[in-house]
């Protein structure tokens, strides 16, 4: 492992503390009586206290340093005084290990009393602290100039997203959309619970991949010798729950769709479905925006929320349009009664790209998604979808070749997909085998499969019902204005990490990595004179180091300037 100039000095002070006696890893409880949120709103001075988290800056002036401690719930400033901690004449702790072997990112438990300084900081005056966690890296140290810019902060989407860890130690900002998150969680089912909704588990790994039109990823299940599937959806598994005797069962299901990736999209997502007997889709749009209000407001305090420049309001009731006045209205073609090949004509003469595989309901959905999606910024519920889009859905029971079908469309998005659920099992295998035919004609996107047993669950009743599906996710990004779902994904999905290539450091790379050894930026001028290389073994020492990822050269206004990664 290469390690650079900085988590090598980490590790020296390591050995040294361990020479000293103290363990950096402690295993025994530190019992932890407050923290920086409740001193903070419980303060009285003098107040004992013993709280624990990162040391994550510190100002030492000799015997005595202002530090701030960062906990789950915070910051707070910390004050060390060499004769407050050292009360004898042993000052090793104060001199030795903490201003010389502690570092910023060290986890350390503080007991003390809390003041108030001359300037109104609210403040823990140590007595005593505890190393409970060496930091063996350091973390990005993000720097403000006299101009208030912001320097190297943790910033980089990728490394963000991969090290997320880090982000959410330095980037405080970040935890928050993650507890809005779990709001967004327990407001839903605190909401289904209380209208006497079932929450239940249903298979990850399944035989049959169903409930939508998607790729699956595969596997192979070794023992059974046979093939499986990460679920795409788990509808069919609920409707199951209902024929057996549910009056309403919902789930949070982990999916996986084997499909593309981007700023609205992760192969791995959270959806919530939810399934109620004896109900309609009429009756669950009703449902549907008295629920996204209660969301909205039990996240935010507030039933809008802004995402982009755009202020949504998730109050009801929102508006409903059905699909075939929305494609009528934006694009002036009616698709009614239109042959396949009127549709792929239609589509192609206004620039939308398909191809001989997309059946009806294919050409319709690229239709809409390319003309309409995107005017529909506010809430609004489109409406009876053309049958061929809709495998799982009951006929309209009033417009021939349509269904009970409705979707949410929040900024051009769908969020929330709901049927009048299809119960008959007869067109329902008649259905499925239209998928196949689709499938046949080359779309990876069709039903490949039949799933017998469920067709049988029909066969012994299932009671009038509608179903509801919400992308969870999706939904988090705009109650918290992130237009990536990967911001709000603890571990979204990445490319492997490249790998730093092993490279061999030599004297002259070591001399030039002592002299940055600081950590703070240094012209380039100064670091080679201060090396006394020649300039042939200059050159080959910073051009290791760079390529090596061990230093950074770069330009600030007028100057090049040299430090360690």
């Amino acid at each position: 492992m290469q390690l650079s100039e900085q988590e090598i000095i980490r590790r020296e002070k390591l050995n040294k503390l361990v020479e000293m006696g103290i363990n950096a890893f402690p295993a025994e409880e530190y019992t932890v009586t407050d923290t920086t949120e409740s001193i903070k709103q419980d303060f009285a001075e003098s107040k004992q206290v013993k709280i624990a988290g990162r040391l994550m800056s510190r100002r030492i002036q000799g015997k005595a340093s202002f530090a701030e401690l960062q906990d789950s719930t915070g910051r707070i400033q910390v004050y060390f005084n060499r004769d407050e901690i050292c009360i004898g004449e042993d000052k090793t702790l104060y001199n030795d290990v903490y201003k010389h072997l502690l570092d910023i990112g060290d986890i350390i438990g503080i007991e003390g009393e809390l003041f108030t300084t001359q300037v109104g900081e609210k403040t823990v005056l140590v007595k005593n602290f505890t190393l409970l966690t060496k930091a063996l890296r350091p973390l990005p140290q993000a720097k403000t100039d006299e101009n208030g810019v912001v320097h190297d902060g943790f910033t980089d989407p990728e490394l963000r997203y991969r090290q997320r860890y880090v982000d959410l130690t330095v980037n405080p900002n970040v935890k928050e959309i993650f507890v809005k998150r779990t709001k967004l969680f327990n407001a839903m089912r605190t909401f289904f619970n209380e209208a006497g909704y079932f929450e239940v588990e249903t298979p990850i790994l399944q035989s049959i991949p169903g409930g939508a039109a998607a790729r699956p990823f595969i596997t192979h299940h070794n023992a059974l010798d046979i093939p499986l599937y990460l679920r795409i959806a788990n509808e069919l598994y609920l409707k199951r729950l209902i024929v057996g005797g549910f009056d309403g069962v919902y789930e949070f299901s982990k999916n996986f769709r084997n499909e593309g990736m981007d700023r609205t999209h992760n192969p791995e997502f959270t959806a919530m479905e939810i399934y109620v007997a004896y109900k309609d889709y009429n009756w669950m749009m009703d449902f549907t925006e008295k629920l996204l209000e209660f969301c909205a407001t039990s996240v935010n305090g507030s039933s809008e929320s802004v995402f982009g420049e755009h202020k949504i309001s998730w109050k009801a009731p929102y508006p409903r349009v059905s699909m075939t006045e929305a494609i009528l209205k934006y694009t002036g073609f009616d698709i009614t009664g239109k042959s396949e090949q009127e549709l792929f004509d239609f589509a192609k003469s206004i620039g939308i790209d398909v191809n001989e595989t997309m059946g009806k309901g294919k050409l319709i959905d690229e239709i809409f998604g390319e003309k309409c999606e995107g005017n529909f910024i506010q809430p609004t519920f489109i409406t009876d979808y053309p049958i061929e889009m809709s495998p799982l859905t009951k006929k309209h029971r009033s417009k021939e070749g349509l269904t009970e079908r409705f979707e949410l469309m929040v900024c051009g998005k769908e969020i929330a997909n709901a049927y009048s659920e299809l119960n008959d099992p007869i067109d329902q295998r008649e259905r499925f085998e239209e998928q196949l035919k689709l499938a046949e004609k080359g779309d990876d996107e069709a039903g490949q499969f039949i799933d017998e047993d469920f067709l049988r669950a029909l066969e012994y009743g299932m009671p009038p019902t509608s179903g509801l599906g919400i992308g969870m996710d999706r939904l988090i990004m705009f109650l918290t204005n992130n237009p990536s779902i990967q911001e709000v994904l603890f571990f979204p999905q990445m490319k492997p990490e490249k790998t730093v290539p092993q490279i061999e450091l030599g004297e002259d790379e070591h001399l030039i990595l002592d002299i940055l050894k600081s950590g703070e930026q240094i012209a380039l001028a100064e670091v080679k004179t201060l090396s006394k290389l020649s300039g042939k073994k200059w050159d080959k020492a910073a051009k290791t180091l760079t390529k090596g990822g061990l230093v950074k050269v770069e330009k600030v206004d007028e100057n090049v300037l040299m430090k360690l990664v």
